[in-house]
């Protein structure tokens, strides 16, 4: 299991393939696992770099106060331990927010930023549906926290359609997914997160894709991104949900790896 010491705590990291780094950085839930389904695309032409955040899946768990800083930093520590100077960074959800700071804050180590149904600051309708999924998490625990999970992440279709293999999934990964407190204190963390008024200073070529029936993160944020980052490019997906990388991973690949080719 390759682990390394970073900020005080261990990661949990997987690396695939060669030649250009590539960081993709998960979303909420953390781990590495999220992106397994772009390996096969991305591996072959890149050099593929997974973790679990801090608190998740193999990484550490503490109880702490979490902040999207704090996994930021994280973030830049396991790129320093790896000896990784330059990367492009594909980050979901809160992956992207991970990835707004090391665009405003380092952005000498950034080739290229994708932020993939991320936002920019927590609006009401945001809040409601983080306070909701909190309620459920305090109130009832882990497996009902998951067992929601994808009916924000996924369009009905996809779910009609892999319906077991979800249940499957999220049975498999609760007792490894991360504790009540911790899973709580990131939802705060994401809540408290708004870089909106830095937007403008970013100079990494960006792209920013979203699916137009994201349900989470609505393609709003995503446009108010594109408006807000000088010279960033706007992908719409027509259908896909929240994770639209793994609904429409042909088409989410296709349009990614063209623009890291770009950079």
């Amino acid at each position: 299991m390759p682990t390394v010491a970073v900020n005080g705590t261990t990661l949990y990291y997987e690396t695939h393939g060669r030649g250009t780094p590539v960081m993709l950085v998960s979303g909420l839930g953390g781990l590495a696992g999220y992106w397994r389904p772009q390996l096969p695309a991305f591996s072959p032409r890149y050099a593929v770099t997974i973790h679990d955040h801090r608190g998740t899946g193999q990484s550490e768990w503490a109880r702490m106060r979490y902040s999207v800083e704090q996994m930021a930093a994280d973030t830049l520590g396991l790129l320093d331990a790896l000896g990784l100077d330059r990367v492009h960074l594909v980050g979901h959800s809160t992956g992207g927010a991970i990835g707004q700071i090391l665009a405003i804050e380092a952005p000498e180590r950034l080739r290229s930023l994708v932020l993939f149904s991320s936002w920019t600051t927590a609006d009401p309708f945001f809040r409601w549906c983080f306070e909701v999924r909190r309620r459920l998490l305090l109130d009832s625990g882990l497996a009902a926290y998951q067992h929601i999970a994808p009916l924000f992440l996924y369009p009905p279709s996809f779910i009609n359609r892999h319906a077991e293999q979800i249940r499957a999934e999220q049975e498999a990964s609760v007792a490894g997914f991360t504790s009540v407190e911790i899973a709580s204190a990131r939802i705060d963390a994401i809540l408290a997160f708004d870089r909106t008024a830095e937007l403008a200073s970013i100079t990494t070529p960006t792209m920013v894709i979203c699916a137009r029936d994201d349900g989470l993160t609505p393609p709003y944020f995503s446009a108010e991104l594109a408006r807000a980052i000088p010279g960033a490019e706007l992908v719409l997906l027509e259908t896909g949900g929240h994770a639209s990388s793994r609904t429409m991973t042909a088409e989410f690949d296709r349009h990614v790896l063209a623009f890291l080719d770009k950079h």
